[in-house]
């Protein structure tokens, strides 16, 4: 869990690309957009993603994904990669109650958090000279305080394995 930070705001910054913050924290989710450029935010609930194929649907409507998404993992992680349907020059992706998306199939969950991970990962840039991580994607995971910390270890995981 090396590479977590909390930062001022009691949010946990699993990279630069996602954050989860706590229902609690008094964070207001608009400090979190970007200062300037075009965006489009998704406000999403997880309860309202009880397993793949409501999850699947969520995205479909939210994100605007074309009539050829495959229904399936791979093209879920495309459709996350590609965005060019939605003319924006930032994509943020809000998840409330983030602890009950797909809760009952930990297979599936570790999909579904993987396949964030690695379209925030694949929409990042270095901004040089400075040579500060920026990503176009941005995941904000909100979460009960209780859930927050075992999601950021298991999001942990996946840094892990990015930098082995």
């Amino acid at each position: 869990m090396g590479g977590l930070m909390k930062d001022e705001t009691e949010t946990i910054r699993i990279a630069p690309w996602m954050r989860i913050i706590t229902k609690d924290s008094g964070l207001n989710v608009d400090e979190l957009l970007p200062a300037s450029g075009s965006f489009y935010v998704a406000r999403l609930n997880g309860q309202d993603m009880p397993d793949e194929v409501s999850t699947f649907q969520r995205f479909w409507e939210f994100l605007k994904f074309p009539e050829y998404f495959g229904w399936n993992w791979n093209a879920f992680y495309d459709c996350l990669r590609d965005l060019q349907w939605l003319s924006a020059d930032y994509h943020i992706l809000i998840i409330e109650s983030a602890e009950s998306v797909i809760s009952e199939d930990d297979v599936a969950r570790e999909e579904f958090f993987r396949s964030l991970w690695r379209a925030g990962q694949g929409w990042s840039y270095i901004k040089r000279p400075e040579g500060v991580t920026l990503s176009k994607f941005s995941v904000i995971l909100s979460c009960g305080k209780g859930a927050a910390s075992s999601l950021a270890i298991q999001l942990s995981e996946f840094q892990d394995q990015s930098s082995a």
